[in-house]
């Protein structure tokens, strides 16, 4: 799928600039309707239409966030809709989940999650306030404790805050599989009942690794939705391997702990969304 462009207003800067971006939009369109060829059409649809009208793709904000306002202009005339029925089991999951969530939240949700909006680009691009944007991020979260529960397996030596995360992840309606303090004890838990969340401390009791128990268990047991809690959070954002999605450094709050935990637990149904991410 390309642009061209004949007008002599940086008929190639446009180009290269949505060119750029386009597999994003692809991404994020799938993510939103529910299907790849809904979404391609939807992204084909936003470039034609800003090829017949530059006024669409505003160069004031930034060549993202304008390609993405572009695209929910569209978007959002034709109804959003979304795909009765998607082909993966997996991506059939993630869009009934997704459903759920309140109109206008799921869009703003995906923006700050997937796509790494800061909370003035997605106000930017649903053309609403940042306090607005805010609120519809806020509500998807809500959302998302409401319709997802699962097991939470806990990597954490200090009892007192063990027993915290493990007050707040009940309280959120979640199950703990249990606790562990050591790489050893954290690989046998997880073979004895395989969790979908792992929240891990990075430093355990005898001198072991919460990293390392991490990289066995999901060695072990398949992909899994993983959130680090720490005080150290420096020794995993080292740029030398692929860095956490989930990063919570200690003193943490409850709130950190309910936003990641709820993140985490609901694109664990959705990391089809994910997939091919340049």
């Amino acid at each position: 799928m390309a642009i061209r462009t004949t007008s002599a207003m940086g008929s190639g800067d446009l180009s290269r600039s949505v060119g750029m971006e386009l597999p994003f939009l692809r991404r994020y369109a799938r993510a939103l309707t529910g299907s790849q060829g809904a979404g391609d059409c939807y992204a084909a649809a936003t470039l034609e239409a800003i090829l017949a009208d530059r006024h669409i793709y505003d160069t004031e904000i930034s060549p993202r966030a304008a390609l993405f306002r572009a695209f929910h202009q569209i978007w959002s005339r034709a109804g959003a809709p979304m795909a009765e029925d998607a082909s993966d089991p997996l991506e059939h999951r993630a869009q009934l989940h997704l459903r759920s969530l309140t109109k206008g939240s799921r869009e703003a949700l995906l923006l700050s999650t997937i796509e790494g909006f800061s909370i003035d680009e997605v106000a930017q691009v649903l053309q609403t306030t940042p306090d607005a944007a805010q609120q519809l991020i806020q509500q998807a979260l809500t959302d998302m404790e409401d319709t997802v529960r699962g097991a939470v397996m806990i990597i954490e030596d200090e009892a007192l805050i063990a027993m915290d995360i493990e007050s707040i992840v009940l309280a959120m309606g979640h199950r703990v599989t249990g606790i562990a303090r050591t790489h050893s004890a954290a690989v046998a838990l997880g073979k004895k009942e395989r969790p979908d969340l792992i929240l891990a401390d990075i430093m355990l009791a005898e001198n072991t690794s919460g990293i390392d128990a991490v990289h066995d268990l999901l060695a072990a047991l398949g992909s899994l939705p993983v959130i680090f809690i720490t005080a150290f959070p420096d020794l995993l954002l080292t740029g030398r391997r692929p860095e956490p999605t989930f990063l919570i450094g200690k003193p943490y709050t409850d709130e950190q702990i309910r936003s990641a935990v709820s993140q985490a637990m609901f694109f664990a149904s959705t990391e089809t969304l994910e997939a091919g991410k340049p």
